[in-house]
C-alpha cells in the first residue's frame, strides 16, 4: 500500500478516535446538568430551543471548512440530539403517517434521536402536544408555491401551545411506483399541495392520467404499493418505506419549492438572540383599522417579516390577521410595540417567540 495513504488512514483513525472520545466526554457532561436540574426540584426543562439555536449558529460561526455551515451544523444536532436523549428521551408528534415531509421536519430540528409520533390529522398533534402525550408537535404552515395551510393557522387561534421553533424543508417531489414505466400509469395518488406543486410537469408527462388527492405523501404511496398501474407522488423516503421504484425525480414545478413548519410546545422559549415573534390581531371592520393596528411596530421600529389574513368565523366579513415580526416579545422595543398594539385589537394573541430556523 502507498506509504502517504497508509500514514493518512492511520491519522484518520487516531482522530476517530479522539472525537468519539470528546462525544461520549460531552454526553457525560449532558447527564451531569439532567443531575443538577433535577436536585433543583420541581419540573426541569431540558430542551431548551434558544440554547440549541445559540449552539448550532455558533457552529456555524466558527466554521472553517471544507464541511459547509449547514452540514456541520447537521452533525452537531445530531450529537445534541444523542445527548438530549441520556437526559430526558422526548415524543415529536407529527403530521403522519411515517415517510411525510413533515417527519422530516421533525427529525431535521430535533435530530433522530427523538421518538416521533406520527398522527393523522393537524387537530390530532394539536391535541396530543396539548395533553402532554407529546412534548412537542410539528406541523405545516406554508409554502412557498402554494401558500398558507390554513388549518394550522385556525387551530392556533384557540390553542394554549406556543410556537417555539421553526424549519424549512427544500421539497422535492418523485413520481414512484411499481410499473415497469410511465406509460403504464391510469392513476397518480398524492396529496393535493403536492398535486399543486407538480401541476405542471404533470400536464406535460402524464396529462390523461387520473390524479387522485388523498390525506398524505406516504398513504399515496401506500396506495400505489398495493394497486396495479397506479403511481404516487411524495418524498424519496416513502419510496424506501413501501418498496417504490422511483420512476421520474424532481418533478416539482419550481425548483426552490419549500415549506415551512412549525414546532409547537406547551412553554414559551426564551431570547436567543435571533428571534422572530408570531401575534395573532383582529379589529372591527372599519376604515383604517390594520393601518391603526400596525402602525405601532413601525413606530417602535420593528420590523414586520409576514402577514396573512383568515375569516374570524365570528361574523360575515370579519378577520383575524396572523402576523410575524422580527425580535422576542420581551426584547424591548417589540414589547412597547405589542403593548401599544394590544390597546387597539379586538383580539390579541401571542402566538409565541421563538429563534429564527438555523437549518
Amino acid at each position: 500500500m502507498n506509504e502517504r495513504l497508509q500514514a493518512i488512514r492511520t491519522r484518520i483513525d487516531a482522530l476517530d478516535q479522539q472525537i468519539q472520545d470528546l462525544i461520549n466526554e460531552r454526553a457525560s457532561l449532558a447527564q451531569e446538568v439532567a443531575e443538577v436540574k433535577r436536585a433543583e426540584g420541581g419540573d426541569p426543562t431540558f430542551y431548551r430551543p434558544e440554547r440549541e439555536a445559540q449552539v448550532l449558529t455558533a457552529v456555524m460561526q466558527r466554521n472553517r471548512g471544507p464541511i459547509s455551515n449547514e452540514e456541520m451544523a447537521r452533525l452537531f444536532r445530531e450529537i445534541m440530539s444523542a445527548c438530549l436523549a441520556l437526559e430526558q428521551p422526548m415524543r415529536i408528534a407529527f403530521l403522519g403517517p411515517e415517510g411525510t415531509f413533515t417527519q422530516a421536519a421533525a427529525l431535521k430540528h430535533f435530530g433522530h434521536s427523538v421518538t416521533t409520533v406520527p398522527l393523522a390529522t393537524i387537530d390530532e398533534v394539536f391535541r396530543e402536544v396539548e395533553a402532554g402525550g407529546a412534548d412537542y408537535g410539528v406541523v405545516p404552515v406554508e409554502n412557498s408555491t402554494e401558500g398558507v395551510v390554513t388549518h394550522t393557522l385556525d387551530r392556533m387561534m384557540n390553542s394554549p401551545l406556543k410556537i417555539s421553533g421553526e424549519v424549512a424543508i427544500r421539497i422535492h417531489q418523485h413520481l414512484m411506483g411499481r410499473v415497469s414505466g410511465m406509460g403504464d400509469i391510469r392513476r397518480i395518488y398524492s396529496h393535493r399541495q403536492s398535486l399543486a406543486q407538480c401541476r405542471k410537469w404533470l400536464d406535460t408527462h402524464l396529462p390523461d392520467v387520473e390524479r387522485v388527492d388523498v390525506a398524505s405523501n406516504a398513504e399515496a404511496a401506500r396506495l400505489a404499493a398495493a394497486e396495479e398501474q397506479a403511481a404516487a407522488i411524495g418524498p424519496e423516503a416513502a419510496a424506501a418505506l413501501y418498496g417504490l421504484i422511483l420512476l421520474a425525480s424532481k418533478i416539482e414545478d419550481q425548483p426552490d419549492n419549500t415549506t415551512r413548519f412549525l414546532v409547537l410546545g406547551r412553554a414559551q422559549a426564551a431570547p436567543s438572540g435571533n428571534d422572530k415573534t408570531s401575534l395573532l390581531v383582529a379589529s372591527r371592520n372599519k376604515p383604517g383599522m390594520l393601518f391603526k393596528l400596525l402602525e405601532p411596530l413601525a413606530r417602535n421600529d420593528v420590523s414586520m417579516t409576514r402577514i396573512e389574513s383568515r375569516p374570524s368565523r365570528q361574523a360575515m366579513w370579519e378577520y383575524v390577521f396572523f402576523v410575524d415580526v422580527e425580535g422576542h416579545m420581551n426584547d424591548p422595543q417589540v414589547a412597547a410595540a405589542l403593548n401599544e398594539l394590544e390597546q387597539h385589537a379586538l383580539l390579541f394573541k401571542v402566538l409565541g417567540s421563538f429563534p429564527k430556523g438555523v437549518l
